[in-house]
Protein backbone atom coordinates (compact mmCIF):
# COMPACT_ATOMS: atom_id res chain seq x y z
CA UNK A 1 0.00 0.00 0.00
CA UNK A 2 1.24 3.62 -0.53
CA UNK A 3 1.76 5.96 1.70
CA UNK A 4 -0.36 9.10 1.54
CA UNK A 5 1.19 12.61 2.12
CA UNK A 6 0.24 15.37 3.68
CA UNK A 7 1.35 18.71 2.60
CA UNK A 8 0.93 21.97 4.53
CA UNK A 9 0.49 24.87 1.46
CA UNK A 10 1.60 28.21 2.07
CA UNK A 11 0.33 31.24 -0.17
CA UNK A 12 3.28 34.21 0.24
CA UNK A 13 2.82 37.64 -0.44
CA UNK A 14 5.70 39.35 1.00
CA UNK A 15 7.19 37.26 3.95
CA UNK A 16 4.45 36.65 5.36
CA UNK A 17 1.99 32.77 4.79
CA UNK A 18 -2.15 34.42 3.92
CA UNK A 19 -5.21 32.59 3.64
CA UNK A 20 -8.24 33.29 0.91
CA UNK A 21 -11.11 31.61 -0.33
CA UNK A 22 -12.20 30.67 -3.83
CA UNK A 23 -8.47 32.30 -4.85
CA UNK A 24 -9.34 35.38 -3.29
CA UNK A 25 -10.14 37.86 -0.28
CA UNK A 26 -6.54 36.84 1.40
CA UNK A 27 -6.01 37.36 4.87
CA UNK A 28 -3.01 37.17 6.78
CA UNK A 29 -2.04 34.28 9.09
CA UNK A 30 1.85 34.55 10.13
CA UNK A 31 5.52 34.67 8.82
CA UNK A 32 6.43 32.15 6.46
CA UNK A 33 9.55 31.36 8.97
CA UNK A 34 7.73 30.77 12.14
CA UNK A 35 4.80 28.98 10.21
CA UNK A 36 6.98 26.87 8.49
CA UNK A 37 9.02 26.07 11.41
CA UNK A 38 5.82 24.97 13.62
CA UNK A 39 4.80 22.76 10.73
CA UNK A 40 7.80 20.90 10.64
CA UNK A 41 7.55 20.60 14.89
CA UNK A 42 4.37 19.15 13.79
CA UNK A 43 5.93 16.50 11.57
CA UNK A 44 3.56 17.65 8.20
CA UNK A 45 5.32 15.64 5.45
CA UNK A 46 5.85 18.11 3.17
CA UNK A 47 5.74 21.58 2.50
CA UNK A 48 4.75 23.90 -1.19
CA UNK A 49 5.46 27.17 -0.84
CA UNK A 50 3.63 29.82 -3.50
CA UNK A 51 5.10 33.38 -3.90
CA UNK A 52 1.04 33.69 -4.91
CA UNK A 53 1.94 37.80 -6.48
CA UNK A 54 5.02 37.23 -8.26
CA UNK A 55 3.15 36.17 -11.91
CA UNK A 56 0.68 38.95 -11.95
CA UNK A 57 3.46 41.14 -10.56
CA UNK A 58 5.66 39.91 -13.70
CA UNK A 59 8.80 39.48 -11.02
CA UNK A 60 11.20 36.32 -9.87
CA UNK A 61 10.48 34.62 -6.94
CA UNK A 62 11.33 35.91 -3.65
CA UNK A 63 14.54 33.71 -2.70
CA UNK A 64 15.14 35.31 0.47
CA UNK A 65 12.40 34.09 2.09
CA UNK A 66 12.99 30.86 0.82
CA UNK A 67 16.04 31.22 2.35
CA UNK A 68 14.26 31.98 5.67
CA UNK A 69 12.01 29.10 5.57
CA UNK A 70 14.06 26.81 3.69
CA UNK A 71 16.37 27.38 7.65
CA UNK A 72 13.86 25.91 9.48
CA UNK A 73 12.56 23.01 7.88
CA UNK A 74 14.16 19.50 7.18
CA UNK A 75 11.67 18.16 5.22
CA UNK A 76 10.47 18.27 1.10
CA UNK A 77 9.64 21.76 0.37
CA UNK A 78 8.91 23.05 -3.08
CA UNK A 79 8.23 26.47 -4.01
CA UNK A 80 6.85 28.22 -6.91
CA UNK A 81 5.49 31.32 -8.07
CA UNK A 82 7.85 33.83 -10.30
CA UNK A 83 9.85 30.60 -12.04
CA UNK A 84 10.19 31.48 -15.43
CA UNK A 85 13.22 29.90 -16.36
CA UNK A 86 15.93 27.74 -15.83
CA UNK A 87 18.14 30.21 -14.28
CA UNK A 88 15.02 30.90 -11.65
CA UNK A 89 14.84 27.13 -11.06
CA UNK A 90 18.89 27.14 -10.02
CA UNK A 91 18.03 29.78 -7.92
CA UNK A 92 15.35 28.31 -5.87
CA UNK A 93 17.03 24.90 -5.73
CA UNK A 94 20.35 27.30 -3.87
CA UNK A 95 17.59 28.86 -1.85
CA UNK A 96 16.78 25.71 -0.03
CA UNK A 97 14.21 23.88 -2.58
CA UNK A 98 14.08 20.24 -3.34
CA UNK A 99 11.04 20.95 -5.99
CA UNK A 100 9.93 23.26 -8.25
CA UNK A 101 6.22 24.21 -8.75
CA UNK A 102 5.33 25.45 -12.07
CA UNK A 103 1.95 27.01 -13.00
CA UNK A 104 1.39 30.03 -15.16
CA UNK A 105 4.41 29.96 -16.85
CA UNK A 106 4.04 26.31 -18.17
CA UNK A 107 0.79 27.07 -19.39
CA UNK A 108 3.07 30.36 -21.28
CA UNK A 109 5.71 28.42 -22.34
CA UNK A 110 5.46 24.21 -22.12
CA UNK A 111 8.60 23.96 -22.65
CA UNK A 112 10.00 25.33 -19.16
CA UNK A 113 8.33 21.70 -17.85
CA UNK A 114 10.71 19.67 -20.56
CA UNK A 115 13.91 22.18 -20.17
CA UNK A 116 13.60 21.60 -16.14
CA UNK A 117 13.07 18.05 -15.81
CA UNK A 118 16.32 17.35 -18.22
CA UNK A 119 18.07 19.69 -16.00
CA UNK A 120 17.01 18.90 -12.62
CA UNK A 121 15.53 15.50 -12.87
CA UNK A 122 11.45 14.79 -13.09
CA UNK A 123 11.34 14.40 -9.89
CA UNK A 124 12.12 18.27 -9.04
CA UNK A 125 9.15 19.16 -11.23
CA UNK A 126 5.79 19.89 -9.90
CA UNK A 127 2.97 20.72 -12.39
CA UNK A 128 0.88 23.09 -10.49
CA UNK A 129 -2.72 23.80 -12.17
CA UNK A 130 -5.54 26.32 -11.73
CA UNK A 131 -8.58 24.38 -12.28
CA UNK A 132 -12.37 25.46 -11.96
CA UNK A 133 -15.53 23.84 -13.22
CA UNK A 134 -17.57 24.92 -16.65
CA UNK A 135 -19.87 23.86 -18.91
CA UNK A 136 -19.18 20.49 -20.97
CA UNK A 137 -18.01 21.70 -24.71
CA UNK A 138 -15.77 20.29 -27.64
CA UNK A 139 -13.12 22.31 -26.20
CA UNK A 140 -13.36 21.56 -22.80
CA UNK A 141 -15.05 18.28 -23.07
CA UNK A 142 -14.20 17.42 -19.00
CA UNK A 143 -15.92 20.66 -17.62
CA UNK A 144 -12.94 21.62 -15.98
CA UNK A 145 -11.03 24.97 -17.47
CA UNK A 146 -7.37 25.47 -16.64
CA UNK A 147 -6.64 29.43 -14.74
CA UNK A 148 -3.80 30.73 -14.80
CA UNK A 149 -1.97 34.04 -12.57
CA UNK A 150 -3.57 33.44 -9.35
CA UNK A 151 -7.16 32.11 -10.98
CA UNK A 152 -7.63 35.55 -12.54
CA UNK A 153 -7.33 34.66 -16.06
CA UNK A 154 -9.01 32.00 -18.09
CA UNK A 155 -6.99 30.12 -20.29
CA UNK A 156 -9.85 27.91 -22.78
CA UNK A 157 -7.64 25.05 -21.89
CA UNK A 158 -8.84 21.68 -20.67
CA UNK A 159 -7.41 20.45 -17.86
CA UNK A 160 -6.97 16.73 -18.68
CA UNK A 161 -5.49 17.59 -22.22
CA UNK A 162 -3.18 19.78 -19.89
CA UNK A 163 -2.25 16.96 -17.28
CA UNK A 164 -1.45 14.57 -20.30
CA UNK A 165 0.86 16.82 -21.80
CA UNK A 166 2.85 18.17 -18.41
CA UNK A 167 3.31 14.61 -17.99
CA UNK A 168 4.59 13.19 -21.09
CA UNK A 169 6.60 16.64 -21.41
CA UNK A 170 8.21 15.56 -18.21
CA UNK A 171 6.69 17.07 -14.96
CA UNK A 172 7.01 14.14 -12.00
CA UNK A 173 4.17 15.55 -10.35
CA UNK A 174 0.49 17.09 -10.53
CA UNK A 175 -0.93 19.43 -7.94
CA UNK A 176 -4.29 20.18 -9.15
CA UNK A 177 -5.76 23.08 -7.08
CA UNK A 178 -10.18 23.46 -7.67
CA UNK A 179 -10.76 26.89 -7.52
CA UNK A 180 -14.26 25.56 -6.49
CA UNK A 181 -13.64 24.44 -3.42
CA UNK A 182 -10.47 26.65 -2.33
CA UNK A 183 -10.88 27.63 1.70
CA UNK A 184 -14.24 26.27 1.06
CA UNK A 185 -13.34 23.36 3.60
CA UNK A 186 -16.35 21.62 2.09
CA UNK A 187 -14.26 18.66 0.84
CA UNK A 188 -12.02 17.92 -2.04
CA UNK A 189 -13.09 18.24 -5.74
CA UNK A 190 -13.35 13.89 -5.89
CA UNK A 191 -15.19 14.05 -9.59
CA UNK A 192 -12.32 15.95 -10.84
CA UNK A 193 -9.52 14.34 -8.93
CA UNK A 194 -11.11 10.88 -10.30
CA UNK A 195 -10.79 12.34 -13.68
CA UNK A 196 -7.17 13.19 -12.96
CA UNK A 197 -6.48 9.85 -12.09
CA UNK A 198 -7.75 8.33 -14.78
CA UNK A 199 -5.64 10.74 -16.97
CA UNK A 200 -1.87 9.99 -15.70
CA UNK A 201 0.38 7.75 -14.14
CA UNK A 202 2.92 10.50 -11.98
CA UNK A 203 1.75 11.16 -8.74
CA UNK A 204 -1.41 13.40 -8.17
CA UNK A 205 -1.58 16.21 -5.26
CA UNK A 206 -5.11 17.47 -4.81
CA UNK A 207 -5.59 21.13 -3.05
CA UNK A 208 -8.57 23.12 -2.23
CA UNK A 209 -11.59 22.45 0.17
CA UNK A 210 -10.42 19.95 3.08
CA UNK A 211 -11.71 20.89 6.36
CA UNK A 212 -12.99 17.91 8.17
CA UNK A 213 -10.50 14.75 8.57
CA UNK A 214 -13.14 13.04 6.84
CA UNK A 215 -12.45 14.77 3.67
CA UNK A 216 -9.03 12.86 3.85
CA UNK A 217 -10.93 9.72 4.18
CA UNK A 218 -12.90 10.54 0.94
CA UNK A 219 -10.17 11.85 -1.29
CA UNK A 220 -7.80 8.76 -0.41
CA UNK A 221 -10.35 5.90 -0.40
CA UNK A 222 -12.54 7.39 -3.66
CA UNK A 223 -9.49 8.39 -5.74
CA UNK A 224 -5.94 7.70 -6.13
CA UNK A 225 -4.52 10.81 -5.23
CA UNK A 226 -1.24 10.57 -3.74
CA UNK A 227 -1.20 13.25 -1.40
CA UNK A 228 -3.49 16.18 -0.16
CA UNK A 229 -2.55 19.77 0.89
CA UNK A 230 -4.67 20.89 4.34
CA UNK A 231 -3.65 24.00 4.42
CA UNK A 232 -6.87 25.46 6.42
CA UNK A 233 -7.15 22.46 8.42
CA UNK A 234 -3.60 23.46 10.11
CA UNK A 235 -3.57 27.13 10.40
CA UNK A 236 -6.68 29.41 9.03
CA UNK A 237 -8.30 31.52 11.32
CA UNK A 238 -11.06 31.51 9.37
CA UNK A 239 -12.38 28.06 10.41
CA UNK A 240 -13.68 26.66 13.68
CA UNK A 241 -11.14 24.41 14.34
CA UNK A 242 -7.52 23.84 13.83
CA UNK A 243 -6.12 20.20 13.70
CA UNK A 244 -2.83 19.00 14.53
CA UNK A 245 -0.63 17.10 12.24
CA UNK A 246 -0.57 13.79 14.65
CA UNK A 247 -4.64 13.77 15.02
CA UNK A 248 -4.71 13.80 11.44
CA UNK A 249 -2.70 10.86 10.62
CA UNK A 250 -4.27 8.77 13.95
CA UNK A 251 -7.35 9.32 12.19
CA UNK A 252 -6.35 8.17 9.07
CA UNK A 253 -4.15 5.33 9.98
CA UNK A 254 -7.74 4.27 12.36
CA UNK A 255 -9.22 4.19 8.95
CA UNK A 256 -6.50 1.62 7.62
CA UNK A 257 -5.19 4.69 5.53
CA UNK A 258 -1.17 4.09 5.27
CA UNK A 259 0.60 7.08 6.39
CA UNK A 260 3.73 8.49 7.21
CA UNK A 261 4.34 7.74 11.61
CA UNK A 262 4.87 10.85 14.10
CA UNK A 263 7.97 10.62 15.93
CA UNK A 264 6.74 9.96 19.75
Amino acid sequence: MLTKRLIACFDIIGDRVTKAVNFQDNIDVAPADELARLMYEEQIDELIFYDITASSEKRRLDVETVKKVARCVFIPFAVGGGISNLEDMHDALKAGAEKISIDSMAVRNPMIIKDGARAFGSQCIVLSTQVKRTVKSPRIPSGYEVYIDGARLATGMDVIEWIKKGQELGAGELCINSIDNDGTVSGYDIELMKLAAEAVSIPLIASGGAGKPYHLKELFTETDSHAAIISSMLYSPRIEKNYRVAELKSYLENENIHVRPTRK
